[in-house]
């Protein structure tokens, strides 16, 4: 993924904001100054993935893969070597069913995440995906993810979704992918509580980006707002170090000092949790904020008035 893909909206934002720009638009690269080696696939998923479109990495849950296509492409996307990409990206229902067996044959998955791409750029495949594993006894969770209420708010085919959803008995989860709060548009919000309306839990994802969102303020209104939508901080990441988005990555040491201090600040409901999604397929690990100054290993409980760590 090197081309462009904008959405009217974005193109309406941009010139309002630079920090939309900066994501969308396939700009000059000016800071040279990169972090940390990078990879065409970070968190090898083409390793994990069992049959088309799905991929079985975590215990417990699986993740699929329903389009390649967005409404918009980010510059940071960690599937750069395959979203866009027309003959690896055409999920069908045939597709879909092989997933679903596969599911089938691994009765410890109970959570299936759909993503893409966005899942909601293909209504027809989420709805009879949503459908086919709502059937399976064993799923109890589900996962929606999505940055198209962002990228393209006007076009997301919600009616026959919405119908969909309300029928199903595991709780639908959507995820929303925030950057920055100048995209907390009214429309996006007009999308955001027809989802609400459905009874969906609304969550977001924010991954940092360098000269966009690495600024404590930033965040701190960012997550405020999303909590007085009613959307719920949930992750923010560490930039995936992912080849083309070597200009995105933050000093990792300035990530920590920001989110030590949101913490200390923001009400616990707008805390998301920090994690990197480690290279090499190693999954998500917290990160240690700058509380702790002691060792674990003699660490004692809080006594009287002198909450002491010893």
């Amino acid at each position: 993924m090197r081309v462009s893909k904008i959405t009217p909206h974005l193109k309406r934002l941009a010139k309002k904001h630079e920090v939309i720009k900066k994501q969308f638009f396939n700009l000059p690269i000016k800071d040279k100054k990169f972090f940390c080696p990078t990879f065409d696939d970070p968190l090898e998923e083409d390793k994990y993935e069992v049959t088309k479109g799905l991929i079985h990495k975590y215990t417990g849950r699986v993740l699929v893969l329903l389009t390649m296509t967005c409404a918009a492409y980010c510059r940071f996307c960690t599937r750069q070597r395959r979203v866009g990409d027309i003959m690896r990206g055409i999920i069908d229902h045939k597709d879909i069913d092989a997933m679903i067996a596969y599911v089938k044959a691994h009765p410890d998955v109970k959570e299936v995440i759909f993503s893409g791409g966005d899942p909601l750029m293909v209504p027809k495949n989420l709805i009879y995906a949503l459908k086919e594993f709502s059937k399976l006894k064993q799923i109890k969770i589900i996962r929606i993810g999505t940055r198209m209420p962002v990228s393209d708010p006007e076009h997301i085919q919600i009616k026959e979704l919405a119908r969909t959803i309300k029928k199903i008995k595991q709780p639908v989860y959507i995820l929303i992918h925030f950057e920055h709060p100048s995209e907390i548009t009214p429309q996006t919000k007009k999308v955001i509580n027809k989802f609400q309306k459905m009874g969906c839990p609304i969550l977001s994802q924010t991954v940092f980006l360098r000269g966009i969102n690495d600024d404590y303020n930033v965040l701190y209104e960012l997550f405020n707002k999303l909590l007085e939508i009613g959307v719920g901080p949930y992750y923010i990441y560490r930039c995936d170090p992912v080849k083309g988005a070597e200009h995105f990555i933050c000093d990792f040491e300035k990530e920590v000092e920001i989110m030590t201090e949101l913490w200390k600040n923001l009400s616990g409901l707008a805390c998301p949790s920090y994690v990197i999604d480690a290279p090499q397929g190693s999954g998500k690990i917290p990160v240690p904020l700058n509380f702790w100054t002691g060792k674990r290993n003699k660490y004692k409980d809080f006594i009287g008035k002198k909450h002491a760590v010893i």
